[in-house]
């Protein structure tokens, strides 16, 4: 990462006491959800109150919820998702998977834009829960002298739940600037054709090393069917998605469906649930093969290699099916990192040559 002094100069005319200025550029801050930092009790709470407490995810009167979250639910669940995470935790790294693949498609995507654009450009990232945080890097960018700021949240798809309330933690990181940068977001991506490509490629891949599956499930992360009726835009994004991916794959509609996963609460979510509908496929449909691919998450993380790939793996397996198919999600792939560097390009226009 680029220091904060590295080239710093004084103004031609400024008094001898006046302190250097890092030469101008401009940042590019990737942000995914995050991660607790251990497997351990503490850690996962800590965690897990953070993800919790936020309103964008649990909109319910904290009155109301912060009891039962504090003394009910934070005194189990921190033991059973240590367990889920400790399943997928990259024991080398000692870090989850999801730290591990948003730091390579960081690394990749600096080493692109530094051959673009030289030191005029800082690539890092943040987690939105955990560390690092976004107000952390938004204090290094503007000391090491960003005087803009790209935002670009890694999910394809908007939802409150995920693009806004990283964006609305960016713009709180950013009040507490004495010198506030220029800011922009990224628009969703979720029908750009570099995505919709590198997608199709990843399944066209799967299929070619296995018996060719007999249905795609096509599974986002879910959310409560009430903030759909409010406005939010992210089922009708999801759908999109799945139709051009459809359209690129010169596929039928009986050869895919979407689907919702991570039901959380008691009131209604997106349907059909994923965990439920790949079952129903196996018991009343007779599929026998088939495959899964998460679109919504730009890495893989605990929703996917452990819900999708354990749990829904499961489901299916216990209906009668036999061949489960998990297509990964697209990570630090080249056409992934060259599908996110298209959109960073198109939002940087005007800001860099």
């Amino acid at each position: 990462m680029t220091q904060p002094t590295k080239g710093a100069t004084c103004p031609v005319h400024a008094p001898k006491d006046h302190p250097a200025i890092p030469p101008q550029k401009t940042g590019i801050l990737l942000a995914n959800l995050g991660t607790p930092d251990a497997t351990d009790y503490w850690s996962m709470r800590r965690y897990l109150s953070e993800f919790l407490s936020d309103r964008r995810v649990i909109d319910y009167a904290p009155w109301k919820w912060q009891p039962l979250l504090q003394l009910v639910i934070l005194s189990k669940r921190p033991f059973t998702s240590g367990k889920a995470y400790k399943s997928i935790w990259n024991e080398e790294r000692d870090e989850s998977p999801l730290m591990t693949i948003t730091r390579d498609q960081t690394d990749a995507l600096r080493r692109t834009l530094t051959e673009e654009h030289g030191d005029d450009v800082m690539v890092d990232f943040c987690m939105r829960y955990g560390n690092p945080s976004t107000q952390t890097k938004v204090r290094e960018m503007t000391e090491a002298g960003c005087t803009r700021i790209l935002f670009f949240p890694l999910y394809p798809q908007y939802a409150g739940a995920t693009s806004g309330t990283a964006n609305d933690e960016f713009f709180r990181a950013l009040m507490k600037e004495t010198r506030q940068p220029a800011a922009r977001t990224i628009q969703p991506y979720f029908d750009h054709p570099d995505y919709i490509d590198a997608l199709a490629c990843s399944i066209e891949a799967a299929y070619a090393g296995t018996a060719t599956p007999e249905i795609l499930v096509v599974s986002y992360h879910g959310m409560p069917q009430r903030y759909l009726t409010q406005g939010d835009p992210y089922h009708c994004q999801c759908q999109k998605t799945t139709r051009l991916l459809k359209e690129r794959l010169g596929w039928d509609a009986a050869q895919i469906t979407t689907t919702f996963q991570s039901v959380f609460g008691p009131e209604e979510w997106l349907k059909p649930y994923t965990v439920k509908e790949v079952a129903r496929l196996a018991k009343e449909e007779g599929k026998r093969r088939i495959a899964v691919v998460a679109p919504a998450f730009s890495a893989d993380c605990i929703e996917t290699l452990e819900e999708i790939n354990e749990e829904i793996r499961e489901s299916f397996e216990e209906a009668g099916g036999e061949e489960f198919t998990y297509i990964p999600c697209l990570n630090d792939s080249p056409a992934h990192i060259d599908a996110l560097t298209q959109v960073i390009r198109e939002n940087l226009q005007g800001w860099v040559s």
